[in-house]
């Protein structure tokens, strides 16, 4: 089984800017959005023995990892695969100024892969997919994955065998975890968190 979660809010989230692969802070309402996640797991794993909480190697996840393993007495392992997509000079720019200056790349629906020397979709794919063939049989796998939107994206798209257009139109929550078992992904809600 995989628990599957994305790093809560940032301060680039806050202020609608494209991360990408930049270095960005949880703010206090992402501490606590994780805060709600650790919750959820501790009381959908109860007995911890043999779990293991990997994450990407950016800060904000990382932060995230270490809320979840404050909550659960677990140790992080970094795995760097699952680092999010770089969206090359994109990264750090403004949302609303990017719909402006580029429309027709950005209302893609790939648009993501679309930044001038960033990451494309196959890029991703040859990271992600080889972690994942990595990992043990399902019946083996006690896994807690702290990533991504995107790159959450990917883990599922990989673990359920989506194709792009699909991969394309997942939900990237900030305050949700996705249980990947039995060849299904469940989303399971967190308790409220005030904004």
């Amino acid at each position: 089984m995989i628990y599957l979660l994305r790093h809560g809010q940032t301060d680039y989230n806050a202020e609608g800017r494209l991360q990408g692969q930049l270095e960005s802070t949880l703010t206090p309402l992402g501490e606590a959005q994780v805060q709600a996640m650790a919750d959820l797991l501790k009381a959908e794993i109860g007995d911890v023995d043999g779990w293991r909480i990997l994450a990407s190697p950016l800060k904000r996840t990382r932060q995230s990892a270490a809320i979840v393993s404050a909550t659960l007495g677990l140790a992080v392992e970094i795995a760097p695969a699952l680092i999010e997509v770089g969206c090359g000079a994109w990264e750090g720019q403004l949302y609303a100024d990017l719909r402006a200056r580029e429309p027709e790349a950005f209302n893609a629906p790939d648009w993501v892969f679309r930044g001038p020397g960033g990451e494309r979709f196959a890029d991703l794919a040859a990271r992600i997919d080889p972690w994942f063939a990595s990992l043990p049989p399902e019946a083996e796998r006690r896994l807690i994955v702290v990533c991504h939107g995107i790159s959450g994206t990917f883990v599922r798209r990989a673990y359920l065998g989506l194709s792009d257009a699909e991969t394309l139109r997942q939900d990237t929550p900030q305050d949700g975890v996705f249980r990947l078992a039995g060849g299904r992904s469940e989303r399971l809600a967190c308790a409220p968190v005030a904004a």
